[in-house]
């Protein structure tokens, strides 16, 4: 099924590329250049996600999330701005936004973050169940279970904390896939993902030393700069 997304930014040059990415990826994108123009279009179109830049020419974005909120709408809303202080995106928040983007911004993130944030709705907000999953690993000699809770690499156990354990596990159940840093954040720690927040980065870090990666050319968790990590 389509997805229609809104994309509200009075930089033309932002908002048509953020609509080339988000239409490659088959969208529907709905783009506009100023809030007012947005929230009559929000009153009577039915969308799956908005991206809203925060400072707009006649309201700024925070005013037009709530405003979006008020009217009912409970499809994700992201913010992109240049603004990075944490204080606007604790406000952001506040008032109904689901993430929080800032400029400049790697478009491929972007629509990584987009995604993520999709499955979430359609997951939770309309009660769709995650399908069944196995209960086990083996990737090339990489050998994870839930259901015991143990990991061995080439069948020599390794010792996990359980936030090693769940993170590899979410990799693992998304082989060939690359999940964003903030999903990773959210899944394994269940707290809001902000930017400038290295926790992700550093517990990889201690993870590829007890799979004794290569530094440089690791085998199993790869790094995919500005969206996140992968196992193939």
């Amino acid at each position: 099924m389509l997805q229609h997304i809104l994309v509200v930014d009075d930089e033309t040059a932002i908002a048509d590329l953020v609509e080339l990415y988000l239409s490659n990826e088959g969208f529907a994108v709905h783009k506009f250049y100023n809030a007012l123009d947005a929230l009559r279009y929000v009153e009577s179109a039915s969308l799956d996600l908005a991206i809203l830049d925060v400072m707009l020419p006649d309201m700024d974005g925070f005013a037009l999330c709530r405003r979006i909120r008020e009217g009912g709408k409970l499809f994700p809303i992201l913010m992109l701005t240049a603004r990075v202080e944490d204080m606007d995106k604790i406000t952001g928040l506040t008032l109904g936004a689901d993430d929080y983007v800032t400029k400049p911004f790697n478009p491929l993130e972007l629509v990584a973050r987009v995604k993520t944030q999709l499955r979430r709705y359609t997951r939770y907000n309309q009660g769709i169940p995650a399908p069944a999953e196995p209960e086990e690993y083996d990737i090339r000699g990489l050998q994870i279970s839930k259901a015991a809770h143990r990991c061995a690499l080439f069948g020599e156990e390794l010792s996990l904390t359980p936030l090693e354990f769940s993170i590899l596990w979410h990799l693992c159940r998304r082989q060939g896939r690359v999940v964003p840093s903030e999903e990773l954040f959210e899944a394994v720690w269940g707290e809001k993902y902000l930017d400038g927040n290295n926790t992700v980065m550093s517990h990889i870090a201690r993870l590829r030393e007890k799979l004794h990666e290569p530094r440089g050319q690791p085998r199993f968790i790869k790094t995919v700069w500005g969206v996140g990590y992968t196992i193939e």
